[in-house]
């Protein structure tokens, strides 16, 4: 960037220098206090010294809303973005991120993230921590799951997860209320059926511990260990109504389809306290099967007038 930008002009709010071969952005952006919009897309930003030292002290940090680096060499995103409290959009897409820090949830303000066409492999829970976000992009990396904390982003709008690994989509998915477009196309859970019912048998305390819960067994902390008492705090309750059971750490994780817009299925994870609650050879799982598949499609039904554009290809 040439020297004496700040001298020449003082009151710059937008700045495009995209596709201009940069490769570094000097200290002249530091003193820019009214810069608000910085365009560097399409340039070779990414190696040591790209981003100006001392960045998260400056004015800029403050003014700056809008930052779009998208199609450079970044292969981590840098530290000094994470301090950019003000900025509402940041999209670094088309770069070589392996993965998004935790540190991302510093940004509060973010309303916009665009991280599409990376290597991202994971999505951390802190991402669930934005809470004005509106338009997530992660489309185009090599995610295989989504945490089930990303339901928390009750301001999400858009959801962009194409062309990923995904072969499943966490239950907690129907709580994003305000979600209306959600794009799904080009991951394995829209090509192929899937289904998972892997069991570990419970151990001797699990089952000691579901007796405990399930036949309102009384205690007190002072009868138990410390670490029992915390144990049986864990418990988790089966989501099939007609069970009644709970678990603890053995449980069956099976797909289940559900229906959105009354055109598209989607699957769901759920969580089972164990392959009775699923099996169709007896009579009494049967029918806790069937309801529960009715109140799986009942509550997908309800969030259907809330998902107005499921895009799955």
């Amino acid at each position: 960037l040439p020297a004496g930008l700040s001298q020449w002009f003082p009151a710059l709010e937008v700045l495009d220098v995209s596709g201009t071969g940069l490769t570094e952005m000097g200290t002249e952006l530091l003193s820019l206090p009214c810069l608000h919009t910085l365009l560097a897309k399409n340039n070779r930003l990414g190696g040591p010294g790209s981003l100006p030292k001392g960045l998260e002290q400056a004015p800029l940090a403050r003014s700056l809303r809008v930052l779009n680096l998208s199609g450079n060499r970044f292969s981590e995103m840098p530290p000094a973005l994470l301090q950019l409290r003000g900025l509402r959009s940041l999209s670094l897409g088309g770069n070589r991120l392996h993965g998004i820090p935790p540190d991302i949830q510093e940004l509060h303000s973010l309303e916009f993230l665009y991280l599409g066409g990376n290597f991202i492999t994971a999505i951390p829970p802190e991402l669930a921590k934005l809470p004005s976000l509106r338009y997530l992009v992660l489309c185009d990396n090599k995610i295989q799951s989504i945490p089930p904390q990303l339901a928390q982003l009750h301001s999400l709008r858009s959801l962009s997860l194409h062309n990923n690994l995904l072969t499943y989509l966490p239950r907690e998915i129907l709580n994003l209320v305000h979600l209306d477009e959600l794009s799904l196309r080009g991951n394995p859970l829209v090509v192929r059926f899937v289904r998972d019912l892997t069991y570990n048998p419970p151990s001797l305390q699990e089952l000691a511990g579901r007796t405990i819960k399930t036949r309102n067994v009384p205690y007190a902390p002072s009868d138990l260990p410390e670490s029992l008492v915390r144990y049986l705090s864990l418990a988790s309750n089966c989501p099939n109504p007609k069970c009644g059971g709970v678990y603890f750490d053995s449980c069956v994780r099976q797909i289940k389809f559900v229906d959105f817009c009354g055109k598209y299925r989607l699957p769901l994870m759920h969580y089972l306290c164990s392959p009775e609650c699923s099996s169709p050879y007896s009579s009494a799982s049967q029918s806790s099967t069937s309801q529960s598949e009715s109140d799986s499609e009942d509550e997908a039904s309800v969030a259907a007038h809330r998902m107005q554009k499921v895009l799955l290809g």
